[in-house]
């Protein structure tokens, strides 16, 4: 079988922080890289590991960005690459403020970036990996074994779920015969 035209897919940015003032400047830029949000997640308190902890403090909270404009399944590992410079940026004296955890989302699956190699992670290209973070099964979003705790919060399933819904309805709109 020969490869087919991909479908775009739905980019979704999370953004983990512990100082809340600072989301207007980090949101601001992600609009000035990647275009209008459409949709954005409540806080989400962030206490499923303490791997962040000694770097940017505590507590912790998660909040997620929906982009309009859909974005080619091959651009993740490039995206990575920015949002990784957009952490840089926010940083002070080499100490992160925000970690920006960029992913796709497509009806049957969500996929985040990450620079972490792993056994179910696969190289998308330039030190980045694509984990395959939940998949849609039964008219909803399911976490895999591996899925990281704070996306198998239903907060965060039913924000995605959302998402998932205007994702389906712009494929619908735009792809209709």
């Amino acid at each position: 079988m020969r490869p087919t035209e991909m479908l775009p897919a739905k980019l979704v940015i999370g953004v983990l922080t512990e100082e809340s003032g600072l989301l207007r400047h980090v949101a601001s830029a992600l609009v000035d890289r990647f275009g209008p949000v459409d949709m954005v997640s409540p806080w989400m308190p962030f206490s499923s590991t303490s791997y962040y902890k000694a770097e940017m403090g505590e507590p912790l909270f998660r909040r997620v960005f929906s982009f309009a404009r859909p974005v080619g399944q091959d651009a993740l590992a490039e995206i990575k690459g920015l949002t990784n410079a957009l952490e840089d940026d926010f940083s002070i004296h080499a100490r992160r403020r925000v970690n920006i955890d960029p992913g796709l989302l497509l009806n049957a699956r969500f996929l985040l970036a990450t620079a972490k190699d792993h056994a179910h992670r696969v190289c998308i290209g330039k030190g980045i990996y694509a984990d395959l973070t939940l998949v849609y099964r039964a008219g909803a979003f399911r976490p895999l074994p591996w899925t990281f705790p704070d996306y198998t919060e239903p907060l965060m399933i039913d924000f995605l779920t959302d998402v998932r819904r205007r994702y389906d309805a712009l494929l619908h709109h735009t792809f209709k015969e």
